[in-house]
C-alpha cells in the first residue's frame, strides 16, 4: 500500500541553520540510521565466514605437507532443504531469511566461502534447478542421490576436479534393509534382527503398522559412497556422506541404518583397496541425528562390533561441538566427521563452531548469519604417501 507523502520538513520549519543544535542532532541521527541500515543489509547478504583453526598437533605435519603429503579441505553441512522451510516450523526466524531467493544465495555464498575441495551436503533439494549449475560455475563437479517418497531432498558431494578425481561411486538406499527382514526372521541377518524386537511405539501417521519391521525400516533415507584420486603420488581416499533417520523414538531404525552404512562402507573400501592395490583412508560425514554417547554414536566409534574402525574427528581434537543443530525446540550435536584409524590421514585444522553465547546463534537458527538450522563442520587434511 502506497501512502501520500507528507509535506517536506523544510517547508514547515525555519531553515536549520537558525538552530545549530537541531541541525547537529538531525545529522547525527541520519548517520545512525544509515549505519544501522548498512549493518542490517550486510547481515542479510553476508553469512558469517567459517574460520579454520589450526590444530597444535598439526604443526610438524603442516611444515612437511608440501613435500610429504597432499593437503585438501572437506566440509560437511546440512543446508536445510527448502521443502522443510515453513514459518510454522521456524517461528523464531526472520521471515525474510526463510524465503528461497534469499536462502539459496546465502547458502551458495557459504559454500563458496569455505574454499573446500570436497563438500558433503545433506538435505540437498533444488539440485537440478539451482545447485548443480551454480556450483559448476564455482568450479565444482558433483554426485547426488535423491530420497524416494514424498520429501525429495537428498545427499550430494561437490568436489573440485582440480583437487579430487571421482573414480568410484555407490549409492545407499536404506530402504534396502526391508529386503533383509525375511532373512532376519530366519535368524540369518543380525543387522536387521535388531528391528524385529519391537515395543509398542507411537502411531505412524497412517503409513502402516509401526510395529511391522518392514514399515519401520522404510524411511527413504540415503547415502553416498565415493572414492577420489587426489594425485598419482598419493593413495585414493574414500568419502561417505549420509543422513540418518531423524525420529529420536526410533533408535532401532537409526542403529540398523548405521550398521548397514558401515557394512557397505567396509565392502566398498575393500573394493577400492583391491582395485588400486592400497588401503585407502576413510572419511564418513553427515547428519546422523544422534547425540554423542547414544547407541548410534557408540556403535560407530566402537572398536569391536563395527566392521570398520572409526573415530570422531572433533572428539579426538578437543571434544565434540556443544551443538551443530540450534533451534528453540532442540539444541545439540547431530553432525559428525568420522575417520578411519591409521597414519596416512592427518587433520591440520578444524572449522570453528560458535558457542552458546555467540550472538549469531542466540534465538536459534536459521537467521541472517546462518541460512540453515545446522552449522557446518569441516577440516583441512593432509594425506601422506606412505603409512
Amino acid at each position: 500500500m502506497v501512502r501520500s507523502a507528507s509535506p517536506p520538513l523544510r517547508l514547515l520549519l525555519p531553515p536549520l541553520f537558525q538552530f545549530p543544535a537541531l541541525e547537529q542532532f538531525v545529522q547525527s541521527q541520519s548517520s545512525l540510521v544509515c549505519r544501522s541500515h548498512k549493518r542490517k543489509m550486510s547481515a542479510m547478504a553476508q553469512p558469517i565466514p567459517g574460520k579454520f583453526v589450526p590444530l597444535e598437533s598439526s604443526q610438524h605435519t603442516e611444515e612437511t605437507s608440501s613435500s610429504d603429503g597432499f593437503k585438501f579441505r572437506l566440509v560437511s553441512y546440512n543446508i536445510l532443504a527448502q521443502v522443510y522451510v515453513k514459518s510454522a516450523y521456524f517461528p523464531h526466524s526472520p521471515s525474510s531469511c526463510l524465503k528461497w531467493k534469499a536462502r539459496s544465495q546465502a547458502v551458495l555464498t557459504e559454500l563458496r566461502n569455505f574454499g573446500a575441495d570436497i563438500l558433503c551436503i545433506q538435505e540437498l533439494d533444488e539440485y537440478e534447478s539451482f545447485y548443480k549449475k551454480n556450483m559448476e560455475t564455482l568450479g565444482y563437479s558433483s554426485a547426488y542421490i535423491q530420497r524416494t517418497g514424498e520429501k525429495r531432498d537428498g545427499c550430494g558431494i561437490f568436489y573440485k576436479p582440480s583437487s579430487a578425481e571421482l573414480i568410484l561411486k555407490e549409492e545407499i538406499h536404506y530402504n534396502d534393509l526391508v529386503n533383509s527382514v525375511d532373512i532376519a526372521e530366519k535368524g540369518n541377518n543380525s543387522t536387521a534382527e535388531t528391528c524385529t524386537v519391537l515395543a509398542e511405539k507411537k502411531s505412524n501417521g497412517g503409513h502402516g503398522d509401526p510395529n511391522d519391521p518392514r514399515v519401520r525400516l522404510k524411511r527413504n533415507c540415503v547415502g553416498l559412497l565415493t572414492a577420489f584420486k587426489l594425485s598419482d603420488s598419493y593413495p585414493p581416499i574414500v568419502v561417505a556422506n549420509t543422513h540418518i533417520y531423524w525420529d529420536p523414538d526410533w533408535i532401532d531404525i537409526k542403529l540398523a541404518q548405521a550398521k548397514y552404512l558401515l557394512s557397505r562402507l567396509s565392502q566398498f573400501r575393500e573394493h577400492v583397496s583391491s582395485k588400486f592395490s592400497c588401503i585407502p583412508p576413510v572419511i564418513v560425514a553427515g547428519d546422523f541425528n544422534s547425540t554423542p554417547g547414544d547407541e548410534v554414536y557408540n556403535y560407530i566409534v566402537s572398536s569391536g562390533e563395527a566392521p570398520i574402525k572409526l573415530y570422531s574427528l572433533y572428539a579426538a581434537n578437543g571434544g565434540e561441538p556443544p551443538f551443530t543443530n540450534c533451534t528453540p525446540d532442540f539444541t545439540g550435536t547431530l553432525d559428525y566427521i568420522f575417520l578411519s584409524d591409521g597414519s596416512r590421514l592427518k587433520p591440520l585444522s578444524l572449522l570453528d563452531i560458535p558457542g552458546p553465547d555467540s550472538t549469531d546463534v542466540i534465538g536459534g537458527l536459521p537467521n541472517h548469519q546462518h541460512p540453515s538450522d545446522h552449522l557446518p563442520i569441516g577440516a583441512d587434511f593432509n594425506v601422506l604417501r606412505t603409512a
